[in-house]
């Protein structure tokens, strides 16, 4: 079975076609960050926007990169959320469209769960051997921290989840803070490789409660506090070099060790010997690093997919609708029937 993946929860348009849920034959992304940059963060209405300007060339793009026409396709698995109302609502709207002018039955898709099945896609020049079950996921993004135990395909339970900020909100917005721009993960993670980790003090929120729930609301305080009581604090302006680099190293070193802390306790309780990472905060390397020494102490089998299967794309999208169509989850066309996903 040949599923048409489309993903528009936020900024990315993105398009992929994948074959019995795991051999990605293409995937095409339209990236937003150069509008988006100015203002320091989405804007969602003009990630809509854009959305309704890209989402056909995107999908001609992923067809044509898998040599196929829409008369192939079997499925079609689109995100209904959780995400920006706006732009989901262009995704559903494209799919159902294709679904009705094809005949090919669609299935909604939650965003977050299907961030887990980039552990089981493979393609041209990637393969993993893919993870069993029971395995716990830990999706870092944007928009979500989460924690997941997978019993099975399109089986799981909600270990913890984000309570204010999530991870990659705090990545963005602190580097907005140290002006670095947007999107400001990859760039902390760079200018960190150069700085000292143990310069600023930052306190690792809800680590000591030893709970499964994330809040990174408080680090990004003591991100704003450090700017402005310690090194910005006779009127400068400008930030010197290497304390970006230190106020980098230490503040990424803080997120990673809750990440990693809280990963490890999901193991523990869950029983489980395998470690999934995906979402955004996933393509972090000192994230990767640090879960990668974590294991080894431990016996644990972590499973990072290379970034390009971590970040907003279509074929995690296309993978776990195949599991749904296969159970037959469809979806209605009824713009007002109520999705199929499942909400956190």
């Amino acid at each position: 079975m040949i599923v048409l993946g489309v993903e528009t929860s936020c900024d990315d348009t993105a398009v992929a076609t994948v074959e019995d849920g795991t051999r990605v034959l293409s995937s095409v992304v339209s990236s937003q960050d150069s509008i988006h940059q100015r203002f320091g963060g989405i804007v969602p209405e003009l990630a809509s926007r854009r959305h309704i300007e890209a989402i056909l060339h995107v999908a001609d793009e992923a067809l044509k990169e898998a040599g196929l026409t829409l008369d192939r396709i079997d499925g079609i698995a689109v995100t209904e959320g959780p995400g920006l109302v706006g732009s989901i609502l262009i995704g559903v709207s494209f799919a159902k469209s294709v679904s009705l002018a094809t005949g090919a039955p669609f299935t909604g898709v939650n965003h977050i769960e299907a961030h887990a099945h980039a552990a089981f896609l493979s393609s041209k020049d990637y393969a993993e051997t893919p993870p069993d079950f029971p395995f716990v996921a830990l999706i870092a993004s944007g928009g979500h921290t989460t924690l997941i135990l997978f019993t099975g395909f399109t089986e799981y339970k909600v270990l913890g989840s984000t309570l204010d900020d999530a991870a990659g909100e705090a990545f963005d917005k602190v580097s907005k803070l140290l002006g670095l721009g947007y999107p400001g993960g990859a760039t902390i993670d760079r200018l960190a490789k150069s700085g000292d980790r143990t310069a600023f003090e930052f306190k690792r929120p809800y680590i000591a409660r030893r709970n499964l729930d994330f809040s990174f609301s408080g680090i990004k305080t003591a991100a704003l506090n450090i700017v402005k009581n310690i090194v910005l604090p006779e009127g400068r302006t400008q930030i010197p070099e290497q304390t970006l680099k230190d106020i980098a190293a230490s503040f990424q070193e803080a997120a990673v060790d809750v990440l990693v802390a809280k990963s490890m306790w999901a193991l523990e309780k869950t029983g489980a010997k395998t470690l999934v990472v995906a979402g955004g905060v996933a393509c972090n390397s000192r994230l990767r690093q640090r879960l990668e020494e974590a294991s080894q102490g431990a016996a644990i089998r972590v499973v990072a997919p290379p970034p390009r299967f971590c970040t907003d794309n279509g074929a995690t999208i296309a993978s776990l609708g195949f599991f749904q169509l296969k159970k037959g989850v469809h979806a209605s066309l009824d713009m007002n029937a109520r999705p199929t996903w499942q909400g956190f």
